[in-house]
């Protein structure tokens, strides 16, 4: 995947998972940024658990779980 397919992967992952963790969002830019973080640890996860996925929707997937988990874990971290 080039770093422009990646980036909109990203920004598409960070937009959903701020819709999906309401109260949990950094507003547009910041949910943004976290996608594209989100994709990176999504990538992670999916390869450690061997689950696979392919084409656009199989990455967006992943970089949908990789930042709904980075915006939970923000948010436990920022209660602390």
């Amino acid at each position: 995947m080039n770093i422009f397919s990646f980036l909109v992967v990203g920004l598409i992952a960070g937009w959903l998972a701020g819709k999906i963790m309401k109260g949990g969002g950094f507003g547009l830019i910041g949910n943004l940024i976290v996608g594209v973080v989100g994709a990176v640890i999504g990538g992670y996860v999916f390869d450690f658990l061997n689950i696979s996925f392919g084409g656009f929707i199989g990455s967006v997937a992943a970089a949908l779980v990789g930042a709904i988990l980075l915006l939970y874990l923000i948010r436990i971290f920022k209660k602390i």
